[in-house]
């Protein structure tokens, strides 16, 4: 069965590092909104924070490579390591599961999804979507038009921020 790729990570964490993660999201945001001078530090942490995804690529290629350069200079046996991590990196693509994974997430590596929430957090505690509509289903309504108008009237601009 392949696992669905949004959220595959978390239904293969344990429950209990799945909540401590949701915590530390809170504490952070605690903390920041008696702090938001602090929050433009926080949100450069985020941008340069590895997620988990990105961890087991870079350890499963630099893996893989050391044992395809030690099957080709040293012994065959190197061949059994790229061939085992891979085997396991292809699993936790289907899967959302490799045997890393474990250490990685108790570890405090966490997912992209993970790392958004508290960066799309820090930015609305900030107010940058503050001049955004309440509403989505006015956003683009025709100038002068109260919801129920006919016509050929032009739609306002809408300004869309630069980065979420």
């Amino acid at each position: 069965m392949i696992a669905q790729s949004g959220n595959r990570v978390e239904l293969n964490t344990d429950a209990a590092v799945n909540r401590k993660n949701q915590r530390l999201i809170a504490t952070s945001l605690a903390y920041f909104a008696k702090h938001r001078h602090e929050i433009q530090l926080r949100l450069n942490e985020l941008d340069r924070e590895w997620d988990v995804e990105r961890v087991l690529e870079t350890g499963s290629a630099s893996l893989t490579l050391l044992g395809l350069v030690g099957g080709i200079t040293s012994s065959r046996k190197w061949y059994v390591l790229a061939l085992v991590v891979q085997g396991f990196f292809l699993h936790h693509a289907l899967q959302g599961w490799c045997p890393t994974l474990p250490l990685l997430r108790n570890l405090g590596v966490r997912t992209r999804s993970e790392i958004d929430q508290e960066r799309a957090a820090l930015k609305a505690l900030r107010g940058d979507y503050d001049h955004l509509p309440n509403n989505p289903d006015t956003a683009a309504r025709p100038q002068g038009d109260n919801g129920g108008g006919q016509g050929s009237r032009k739609l306002q601009p809408q300004t869309a921020p630069h980065s979420l």
